[in-house]
């Protein structure tokens, strides 16, 4: 039987990375990565299967899958996928890391309704409804990694709802964790802080090109892997982001976004 690993928003970023790290060390047959571009993720798939390490035995088919998943919509698409990959023959999902997702600088009132309605189509439905996509699929031992943000543990002026999100997604990921110990699945949030990817580019529609004091992504996916193996159900790499998230629980939430929304402007472009 065919065991599989999926990594979504894998055509850059912590998605990308997250499907170099695990190439050389998973036990899965197949990798499939998925994103809406094309080109940036067939990219990143030539790039994993000609720098396959000489003392790399087994290294997985990799299979590069464009799919919009966002939203109701997309999940329907994911869930089609799976069908007719299973028709075509059996398998099992070994892990997901659920990494799709973006956020937007800016105060709610002066960003683009439609792109919060977005945010949250894919940062909480698709993430959700992967996730109970899978289920059939998952084994003993299987693993769901879902990338939250240190964002997640209080809420946040000028980042309202791509915070409100990723606390959606910690809570249900702690809770849907609760659900499958007794299964034997593992499942963990990714708390990140700053990590230099194209997020803040993204998030502040070209105000910002780089994300500020951001960490190295190499060292948060291996990091994220391996406390994942071991069961880890909240995970922070740098210590300035647990003692942050350690911190939160003293800070009241109006507080917290109030303090925010004054004195961390963050710079967008939206009209």
């Amino acid at each position: 039987m065919r065991k599989i690993t999926i990594i979504t928003g894998a055509s850059s970023g912590m998605g990308a990375e997250f499907a170099r790290q695990i190439a050389t060390k998973t036990e899965s047959t197949e990798l499939w990565l998925f994103a809406r571009n094309k080109e940036k993720l067939e990219s990143v798939k030539e790039e994993i299967e000609s720098a396959k390490p000489d003392s790399c035995k087994a290294f997985p088919t990799i299979k590069a899958v464009p799919m919009n998943l966002s939203g109701k919509e997309g999940v329907s698409l994911f869930r089609t996928f799976l069908s007719t990959e299973k028709i075509s023959g059996g398998f099992e999902i070994d892990m997901i890391v659920n990494n799709a997702g973006f956020g937007t600088y800016g105060e709610f009132a002066t960003t683009p309704l439609e792109k919060e309605l977005e945010m949250i189509d894919l940062n909480c439905t698709s993430l959700t409804g992967l996730c109970g996509a899978v289920l059939p699929y998952l084994h003993k031992d299987s693993s769901i990694i879902n990338v939250a943000s240190l964002a997640a543990f209080l809420p946040l002026g000028n980042f309202a709802v791509y915070a409100a999100t990723k606390a959606y997604v910690l809570s249900f990921s702690v809770a849907l964790a609760a659900e499958l110990k007794d299964k034997g699945i593992k499942v963990s949030a990714l708390c990140p802080g700053s990590v230099s990817t194209d997020f803040a580019n993204v998030a502040s529609n070209g105000a910002r090109k780089e994300v500020l004091h951001g960490k190295d992504p190499v060292a948060v996916v291996a990091h994220c892997l391996k406390k994942a193996k071991r069961g880890k159900r909240i995970i922070l790499w740098a210590n300035k982001w647990k003692f942050t998230a350690f911190m939160s629980r003293f800070i009241g939430r109006y507080l917290g976004a109030r303090y925010t929304f004054k004195y961390n402007k963050r710079p967008s472009e939206w009209r």
